[in-house]
């Protein structure tokens, strides 16, 4: 039977309150009540998975406050893309271990930075143990939304993810089926390779609102197709049988006339969308409010725009919150 209501994933646990995927983030999102907790994964220089939203860690570490690791602060291309700051590659994890965790936005949420500098990182086993014990403990079935991060690119310099990701949710009872997994991308060649390796999960592509994969960018050079073109009746088309759902940015749900999710829909996929967040800074204009960027505005209407677009999953920052509004059931 067809679910009502979309499922709630805490995105990077519970970033609202605390840390994005520090360990106390994701317990309170497994607290609230959600269906599911996204980690996002990386990977370090002698092959060890860990959760960071992205590979250069300045923003979410205390990594420039430890001058042993100052010489490692460098600018790289990653997807194209040039950054300069300290990256998880070229650190071994005992040297990651000895870093703690910060909140990324810390003026449009400073509650959650008052937990900075007080939980090291976590690696891709610890959360996968930390959410089966968490449905053991609050008595319902949680699942994991895996996303990989820069796959090619890591690829390119030696460290294939294919392999490292297999080796821990195999090592974790996560690749049979047993575990609630969907794993999720913004590049497909990924997810492909996973399913070819027996994973047993849920593949979910995740679609930008403008640009390329750097996947297929890196195959096909220009002629590369679009997100855009992946999500038109003919791109959904190519999707069926290789992927099983697609995520997409909320603002390509907000579009007027959008058909999006119908379009999908029938054509046997699931569709996600990301990031419902509360905020005035990251409302649409329509449903901003007084008090500021970090003051709470209108998202209840923004929210019942997603829920009516008939979304199969939605990404939250405040589980609380998109657990009483989507399934309209809060925890006590």
């Amino acid at each position: 039977m067809p679910r009502k209501t979309p499922l709630v994933i805490g995105h990077r646990g519970a970033p609202g309150y605390r840390p994005e995927h520090s360990r106390s983030s994701y317990e309170l999102a497994l607290a609230m009540g959600v269906d599911a907790v996204e980690p996002d994964i990386v990977a370090t220089k002698d092959g060890v998975l860990v959760i960071r939203h992205e590979n250069e860690i300045s923003g979410t570490t205390d990594v420039a406050q430890h001058p042993e690791f100052a010489d490692r602060r460098t600018t790289k291309k990653v997807d194209g893309v040039a950054l300069t700051g300290w990256f998880t590659e070229d650190f071994t994890w005992d040297e990651l271990a000895t870093l703690h965790s910060r909140e990324r936005l810390p003026k449009l949420r400073p509650s959650s930075a008052s937990f900075d500098d007080a939980q090291p990182i976590m690696r891709l086993p610890e959360l996968l143990d930390l959410v089966r014990d968490g449905s053991i403990e609050h008595g319902r079935e949680i699942g994991v939304v895996l996303e990989i991060k820069h796959a090619t690119y890591f690829r390119e310099i030696g460290l294939d993810l294919a392999p490292l990701i297999e080796r821990d949710l195999r090592a974790a009872g996560w690749a049979d089926g047993a575990q609630p997994l969907i794993i999720e991308s913004f590049e497909s060649t990924i997810l492909g390779r996973l399913r070819e390796r027996g994973i047993a999960a849920s593949f979910i592509y995740l679609i930008e609102a403008s640009g390329k994969p750097y996947d297929l960018v890196a195959a096909h050079g220009r002629s590369a197709p679009s997100y855009k073109d992946t999500v038109t009746p003919r791109g959904l088309d190519a999707l069926v049988g290789h992927v099983d759902g697609i995520s997409v940015s909320k603002r390509m749900l907000l579009a007027k006339g959008s058909t999006l999710v119908a379009d999908a829909h029938a054509r046997g996929l699931r569709v996600f969308t990301w990031t419902a967040r509360p905020e005035n800074a990251f409302l649409d204009a329509e449903f901003r409010g007084a008090g500021g960027k970090a003051a709470l505005g209108d998202y209840e209407s923004e929210w019942a725009a997603i829920a009516r677009s008939g979304v199969d999953g939605v990404f939250v920052d405040h589980p609380d919150l998109g657990v009483a509004f989507f399934r309209g059931d809060p925890p006590a």
